[in-house]
């Protein structure tokens, strides 16, 4: 994103885990000139991030009208609560929404029509599927543009993203499949550290130097895929020297159909979100 870039008033309604990495991203980046306030249901939650500059924090226990007044004042409003809820969230701020603002939704499951029908079907929406690396400046961000949004709409949205790591921009009808990969994919990669921890215990080592040379493995690896540039098949083949130690190992991976366990991993998240979209 541009250093020029300045994003317009934000609410982030539901400052979970999620709008609260987003939160981070933001005011580190120093993009959000026209201010963020954002909801909570604890004050303990909220208290935490009153603390950030810039930021204007509101627990729903001490202000029950905290949603409206925060969807009130923003250009671009983040709704960050839990898919279940998002309907009785929708209804509860549609009164009030500015004229033009950008509803952007964080909800996994819930349609662009869902919030179309509620809100009404000129009001622009857009579809986010961010993942947790949000937290650190690193995330994948997959981004659908309602019918009503404009491409500077869109472009606000992506800038708003940006400022917590890289924005794909895909048909909605793709958004459920982008989770499957980048939305689910930290947890695959944390379990593939857990699962290289375990096998480093069990030749003898102790769990602080297990879990060292697991998890620097994975960070320097992926140092080395961004820095280089390179296809990480080419990096793997350049580890693995022939007749050599790496290349009995991957035989034994490749022997275990790793891409066939991917497969079946991503189609069975894709179905649970497709189950969720239909309110299973």
């Amino acid at each position: 994103m541009s250093d020029a870039v300045t994003l317009p008033p934000i609410a982030i309604l539901g400052a979970g885990s999620m709008g609260g990495a987003i939160l981070s991203g933001l005011v580190a980046s120093g993009a959000a000139a026209g201010g963020v306030t954002v909801t909570n249901r604890t004050a303990e939650k909220a208290a935490s991030l009153a603390e950030l500059p810039g930021v204007t924090s509101l627990t729903l226990a001490d202000t029950p009208s905290g949603n409206t007044d925060a969807a009130a004042v923003a250009d671009v409003v983040l709704i960050g609560v839990k898919p279940g809820m998002v309907t009785d969230l929708l209804r509860e701020i549609a009164p009030v929404l500015r004229p033009g603002a950008v509803v952007v939704s964080l909800a996994a499951g819930v349609t662009i029509a869902t919030f179309a029908g509620i809100l009404g079907d000129d009001v622009a929406v857009v579809r986010s599927m961010p993942n947790t690396p949000a937290v650190v400046g690193k995330a994948v961000t997959g981004l659908a543009a309602g019918p009503a949004a404009s491409a500077d709409d869109l472009a606000t949205v992506r800038a708003l993203f940006e400022t917590c790591g890289a924005v794909v921009e895909v048909a909605e009808d793709q958004i459920d499949a982008l989770s499957t990969i980048s939305g689910s994919g930290p947890a695959y990669v944390f379990l593939l550290i857990e699962e290289l921890t375990r096998a480093a215990i069990g030749k003898g080592f102790s769990d602080a130097e297990a879990r060292l040379m697991a998890e620097q493995t994975f960070i320097g690896a992926a140092a080395l895929l961004d820095a280089s540039g390179e296809d990480p098949a080419e990096l793997r083949r350049r580890v693995t020297s022939p007749k050599g130690t790496t290349e009995r190992a991957v035989a034994v991976l490749q022997e275990a159909r790793l891409d066939d366990v991917f497969a079946r991993a991503t189609d069975a998240a894709l179905a649970r979100a497709r189950e969720l979209a239909a309110g299973a």
